[in-house]
């Protein structure tokens, strides 16, 4: 197939006269502090799986110790120039759905409505067992109140992608339990090893298939999650435009391909709207 183009007036043309959808990633919140994956200087890193998770006590301790410290730093993280040009794209008609796999919820802070947050959000916790839903913001206050004087003992530790930081020691960290059933607690986000739920992907591909183009944000699509959209927009002959720093995996599909930052990029594209 031809080589995608590099052209970004001619990119920005496809954006500002067809309806697209927006698929994002964690490109997209580095500029609000929140380090991702798979970016040029990110360093390797491996998130816990949902298998290791579900495995016993020691994980889930392991993973709400780190968690813990990363949410306190996590929910004091404001959208960026990238966030609030995709929220404004979407008030102005271009932008038809925005399909994101961050779990931050930064997109919903700007603005964004017509969304599906691909791999769940942070700020909500389910139970294995009864599945009833609580927000982690009550989660974080029992954790505190459990474990005294843990976040000040660790207050320099950084923060990862996934909202957990780096943290060795964790076995007297007290992990409390499901207030209606007992149950095991478990953020409401997609594990790695876990799959999405079928009827968000439908979702998402319907959105596809009613948009005219799909723009993919901050991504590097090495997950086959994200990279479906694109293989799919591809299949049905829709212009794909990718902007992110770094090689994709789905840049052999590209029309478009910009290595650029999203918090430069995506106001461009608001700004030439408003200009048409």
């Amino acid at each position: 197939m031809p080589r995608a183009s590099y052209d970004v007036a001619a990119a920005l043309h496809v954006l500002t006269t067809h309806r697209f959808v927006a698929l994002t990633g964690a490109g997209l919140s580095t500029d609000s502090g929140i380090p991702d994956y798979r970016g040029p200087n990110a360093p390797a890193r491996r998130p816990m799986s949902y298998q290791e998770f579900v495995s016993g006590r020691t994980a889930q301790q392991r993973y709400w110790a780190r968690s813990h410290l990363g949410w306190s730093r996590m929910r004091r993280a404001v959208p960026n120039a990238g966030h609030h040009a995709v929220a404004r794209l979407e008030h102005l008609g271009v932008l038809s759905t925005l399909i994101t796999q961050n779990v931050d919820g930064l997109h919903e802070q700007a603005g964004s409505r017509r969304m599906h947050a691909l791999h769940g959000r942070i700020s909500d916790v389910v139970c294995l067992s009864c599945r009833e839903r609580t927000t982690r913001r009550s989660l974080h206050d029992r954790l505190t109140a459990l474990n005294p004087g843990f976040e000040s003992r660790h207050g320099d530790v950084a923060v990862r992608p996934d909202g957990d930081v780096e943290l060795a020691d964790t076995r007297d960290f007290r992990v409390p339990s499901c207030d209606a059933c007992g149950g095991v607690l478990k953020p409401d986000v997609v594990f790695f090893g876990e799959n999405v739920p079928k009827d968000r992907v439908l979702r998402c591909y319907e959105a596809v298939e009613e948009a005219d183009a799909l723009l993919v944000a901050g991504s590097s699509l090495t997950v086959m999650s994200g990279l479906r959209f694109v293989r799919h927009a591809h299949k049905l002959g829709k212009p794909v435009v990718i902007v992110n720093r770094g090689a994709t995996r789905g840049d052999p599909l590209a029309s478009y391909r910009l290595d650029l930052g999203t918090s430069d990029f995506l106001p461009l594209v608001e700004a030439s709207l408003v200009r048409r």
